[in-house]
């Protein structure tokens, strides 16, 4: 999917449901090396204010990438920036919805604003946030 700056209205939205599972949260902090104790121990975890393990906040809040990169704006998007909050714990086997909704829109620099909001099962924000894409230029667009 493409969308042009010239084919999004404000308030055009897009989603992904994703269910964090204990394999892709280890995976996220293997990549990222953020082996926080918090996110791999679950010994210490008991230890916290969580209780339980919990996913990366970064993790959550990448959600919103694929959104942008493969829906709204889609195929050729560039992220510009990200803004983030994290607002609540993500435990393993939540089901998040990475939700993106365009708030601005500036045709003469070719930057959509969108509001970001990540919710769980409970419909819960557990991350919010605003981030600037460059949508794919059309034909006839420089």
């Amino acid at each position: 999917m493409r969308h042009t700056i010239d084919e999004i209205h404000i308030g055009d939205s897009a989603y992904q449901d994703v269910v964090i599972t204990e394999a892709n949260v280890e995976t996220f902090g293997r990549i990222t090396n953020d082996l926080n104790p918090a996110h791999f121990d679950s010994e210490y975890a008991k230890t916290t204010m969580f209780k339980k393990r919990i996913s990366h906040g970064m993790y959550v809040g990448s959600l919103f990438s694929r959104v942008f990169g493969m829906e709204l704006p889609g195929e050729g998007s560039i992220y510009v920036t990200q803004s983030l909050r994290f607002r609540r714990p993500v435990y393993f086997n939540d089901t998040i919805r990475a939700t993106v909704t365009v708030s601005a829109i500036d045709k003469e620099k070719n930057r959509i604003t969108f509001d970001c909001v990540a919710t769980n099962q409970d419909g819960e924000a557990v991350v919010v946030g605003e981030a600037v894409i460059m949508p794919p230029k059309g034909a006839g667009q420089s």
